[in-house]
């Protein structure tokens, strides 16, 4: 080291030094810059800038050679040889041009170790051949050490400065890789320099001419200006171009990587993602660092790509230069959507091919309202073509434009006739052919043409009927349309027409019998009032009930039932003289009305109605009695206005029904009364819960094989404070009119579980459900609550259901139940064989125990019917393996019967009668040894 300082302090001129070390810096510099510059281009235009960059630091390591030269001062006069010096000037191009050339072609490790030996190398060979062209009185001898050493100072800076030239980004990368090669040449020199022994010899010439200092002071620097001045003309010009070219990429990548709505981004040429944009992106769901170098065919369908649909996509594009297609593509996720793709070939300034860019556009919105479009056009076609409605649309210029099947049909026109682009005139002409006119006659053609043009002067113009006879009728309907257009509809009305006077009838007569119905009747009762007090007559209004109809529709069928009204409806008809009237209300209600002078006609016309039900119906063989309730009030003592009149008959006709034998009854005013009890029961029992006058009593019940208490049967109260007692019979029907049977029914259901919660755990609560409580909706959560709410196990719960309770909505009926059953709660059918469907009612139903209804044990004794019906429920209940409770128990005889048929349990007086809560009494009883107590127990019941 210290001999390389004494070389360039003793042997070299300084400022000769600085400027061959201002000239390297501006040559490498510039070398750097413009192989940067080349990094944008490819093939010719790259090769240029790089043979420029190899020029440019080829003359100035030569230059800076020379000038260091100029400089070193052997203490002898040199000069220097035009081939050695012109060859060493040749090979630095050379060299320095294929190193970065290399370098720029295979930018990895091992390309950029070899263009570093390449240009290391040349920057030596231009060095000592440079020192061959020297001539002076002397010999040079080398010192091999220096040599080498200069050798390997020269390739090792050369690595990173042509690394930091093609991979780096920054000025900064830049100035180091100028310095480093800047480095690599200053140090061989002055370590080359350094290896020179000169030894004292004459001057031999090797050729004639020799270029002194001087001279090759003046070419170097010509050399150097025109190197400087084409080095920043070239700089500013690449500068330039570079701030565009950059400035262009930016402004385009901005304009890319904003898009967000399509995807936008190349291929390279073997169709595999060279860019992504955000659009890209968004659309498809790949980041950009996961989907470089991803094959086309990823975003296509596995049955696209089965097809070969993205290689096609790719040879058209290559072919023509450009492909645009629609189709379903797939996103990362493995979603589907509907795709607009267009592939562009692409080709650089040479025109060679170096990808493609690709633009993919979402569709599927646009899909889907052209699909949904398309199926709308199918539903409007449709729509025509299944209009029950003729439909002409005629344009502003009064020609036809639309016209459906319906119309051709209506007017009978052949289907091989175009009617579309006619006139209206032509198409009045048309329809008219096909039905009755007559012939030649224009008057038709101008009312029809008149119709058709009326919306341009009413564009709400109404219906226009249209009669052609009896065999055509139409209603015809214009309707202006925005621009001057308008649609025409008709409809063919000819049915219909022939259908009112029937619908009419049919709206003021009963369908089945074709008596007035209750509107009718109606009217007929205000225009007869009317009269009678204009005339001061009397009117009676009668209302009548059928008895027991509903059991000729259960036992005969409703054919039965429905003929049997039809023939009474007909004897009704034919007592019936002038000025009275009978009607069919509904089901098996009828009424019928006269205005009378005297009390003998009153008496005759009722006489007229019971004897219609006198006689039997039917064939003789299987002839059958229907009876009949009649309740009579009169105009004016009973009612002077029709409502009043109609209410009071009908309260007559109760009271007939509820008296046995008697089967008419006239108006009284205590009948009011009777109402009005009823309505005053129905407020008191609102606020009986509240004012704690409902209470529960509890029967018990017994296993017969045993004697032991098997649970308690909870019966409802009510003590009124006025009325005194007031029996579950009188009350419990008008709580299930009112909906009051809602709340008691879930208070009585809460009091028993709570009082059988302190119960020993095998005795069960059975509990009562009405028949309107089943129409409770949530009734199945009530329950359900109740339970929770008390800590009532559900087993010990037994619910109670009437036959009569399920007949009216059954399927609903028997929904609830299995609700409930599923819940853990037994259900007993209570009152059982009193129904009409007792067997199917058992079939749709899985109860857990049957309960024999107390009428027929207390008929047990004197009919052998009613033991028959016991003995047959209890065989019943033994086969399905349902357990049987016989209620009404109240003598040893009854006992002896049930144990002896195989009866399960029982209840009734002879065990006890309904009492208080049992978890006030002192204990529970327990009957055993049955048979040998019973006479002791009848005695204590008695």
């Amino acid at each position: 080291m210290f001999d390389v300082l004494l070389c360039i302090h003793e042997q070299h001129n300084e400022w000769f030094v600085l400027l061959a070390a201002v000239i390297c810096v501006i040559s490498t510099m510039s070398a750097v810059q413009l192989i940067r510059h080349a990094r944008h281009l490819s093939g010719k235009a790259a090769a240029r800038w790089i043979a420029g960059a190899g020029l440019a630091i080829g003359f100035g390591i030569w230059a800076t050679h020379f000038v260091a030269m100029l400089g070193y001062d052997p203490g002898v006069i040199a000069g220097y040889q035009i081939p050695a010096t012109a060859l060493s000037l040749i090979v630095a191009i050379a060299m320095t041009t294929m190193s970065f050339a290399i370098a720029m072609a295979w930018p990895n490790v091992r390309g950029l170790a070899a263009a570093s030996l390449l240009g290391g190398g040349g920057i030596a060979a231009m060095h000592y051949l440079g020192m061959s062209a020297l001539e002076l009185p002397a010999q040079i001898h080398w010192r091999s050490g220096y040599v080498v050493a200069s050798l390997i100072c020269v390739v090792l800076p050369t690595y990173p400065a042509l690394a930091l030239a093609v991979r780096g980004r920054t000025m900064r990368g830049a100035i180091a890789a100028g310095l480093l090669l800047t480095l690599s040449v200053v140090l061989l020199h002055f370590i080359g320099m350094t290896a020179v022994e000169l030894v004292p010899a004459p001057l031999k010439l090797r050729t004639g001419v020799l270029l002194s200092r001087d001279s090759m002071a003046m070419m170097i620097t010509a050399g150097s200006l025109c190197l400087l001045t084409t080095c920043i003309a070239v700089l500013a010009m690449a500068r330039r171009a570079r701030l565009t070219l950059h400035a262009t990429e930016r402004d385009m990548s901005i304009l890319v990587k904003g898009i967000t709505d399509c995807a936008i981004y190349m291929l390279d040429r073997d169709g595999k993602v060279a860019n992504w944009n955000a659009g890209a992106q968004r659309l498809k769901g790949y980041a950009e660092s996961e989907v470089i170098g991803m094959p086309l065919e990823q975003f296509y369908t596995p049955e696209d790509r089965a097809e070969g649909l993205p290689k096609r996509a790719m040879t058209m594009a290559m072919r023509t230069g450009k492909y645009v297609g629609e189709g379903w593509r797939m996103r990362r996720d493995g979603t589907r959507f509907w795709a607009h793709v267009t592939i562009e070939k692409i080709a650089d300034e040479n025109g060679e091919h170096i990808g493609f860019a690709k633009i993919t556009r979402d569709m599927d919105r646009f899909k889907e309202d052209a699909d949904r479009l398309k199926e709308m056009t199918g539903h409007l076609d449709a729509a025509l073509g299944n209009m029950h409605q003729g439909l002409c649309l005629f344009g502003a210029d009064k020609r036809l434009l639309l016209v459906n099947a319906r119309f051709t049909q209506i007017w009978k026109i052949d289907l091989d006739v175009h009617l579309p682009g006619m006139t209206i005139e032509q198409v009045a002409r048309t329809a008219l052919n096909g039905v009755t006119c007559p012939a030649g006659s224009q008057r038709p053609i101008e009312e029809m043409r008149r119709l058709f043009a009326r919306p341009a002067a009413d564009a709400g113009s109404t219906p226009e009927i249209l009669e052609f006879g009896d065999t055509l009728v139409v209603s015809m309907v214009s309707r202006a349309m925005p621009g001057g257009g308008w649609v025409t509809t008709f409809e063919d009305i000819t049915e219909r027409r022939r259908s009112d006077a029937k619908i009419a009838h049919m709206a003021m007569h009963d369908s089945l019998t074709g008596l007035p119905n209750r509107s009718s009747f109606a009217h007929w009762i205000d225009a007869e009032l009317e009269q009678a007090r204009h005339f001061g007559h009397q009117l009676t209004s009668v209302m009548i009930d059928l008895d027991r109809f509903k059991e000729i529709n259960d036992t005969r069928g409703h054919s039965a039932g429905d003929a049997a009204l039809q023939h009474l409806s007909k004897r009704l008809l034919d007592v019936l003289t002038e000025g009275e009237v009978v009607a069919r209300l509904g089901g098996d209600e009828f009424a019928a009305a006269k205005r009378f002078k005297d009390k003998a006609e009153l008496a005759a016309f009722l006489g007229r109605l019971e004897n219609c039900f006198a006689t039997p119906f039917g064939p003789a063989d299987n002839s059958f009695y229907l009876g009949a309730s009649i309740g009579v009030a009169v105009f004016p003592q009973d009612g002077d206005q029709r409502e009043q009149l109609l209410n009071n008959a009908d309260l007559a006709m109760y009271r007939a029904k509820a008296n046995v034998g008697e089967r008419l009854a006239y108006y009284e005013p205590e009948m009011d009364e009777t109402a009005r009890a009823r309505r005053q029961i129905a407020n008191d029992l609102r606020h009986a819960l509240d004012r704690n006058e409902l209470t529960l009593v509890y029967q018990p019940q017994h296993g017969l094989e045993t004697g032991e208490m098997t649970g308690y049967e909870a019966l409802l109260r009510w003590e009124h404070p006025t009325r005194g007692f007031i029996a579950p019979d009188d009350f419990i029907p008008i709580a299930e009119e009112t909906g009051e049977i809602f709340r008691i029914g879930e208070w009585v259901l809460r009091q028993a579980c709570i009082e059988a919660m302190a119960w020993p755990n095998e005795l069960k609560i059975a509990v009562n459900l009405s028949a309107v409580q089943l129409s409770q909706s949530d009734l199945v959560q009530v329950v359900h609550g109740i339970l929770i709410e008390t800590g009532l196990s559900p087993r010990r719960l037994e619910l109670e259901i009437t036959e009569t309770a399920i007949i009216g909505d059954k399927l609903r009926a028997l929904h609830l139940l299995r609700q409930i059953k599923a819940l853990g709660i037994s259900i007993a059918m209570d009152d059982f064989g009193t129904g009409y469907s007792s067997l199917d009612t058992l079939h749709s139903f899985p109860f857990d125990k049957i309960k024999i209804d107390k009428s027929f044990l207390l008929r047990s004794q004197t009919s052998g019917q009613a033991r028959a019906i016991i003995k047959a429920v209890l065989a019943l209940g033994q086969s399905l393996n349902v357990p049987v409770l016989a209620e009404g128990v109240e003598t040893l005889d009854q006992v002896a019967l049930l144990k002896e048929q195989g009866c399960d349990e029982a209840q009734g007086y002879y065990f006890g009668r309904p009492g208080a809560s049992p978890s006030l009494s002192a204990g529970h009883v327990v009957i055993t040894g049955l048979v040998d107590e019973l006479p002791v127990r009848a005695a204590s019941a008695a």
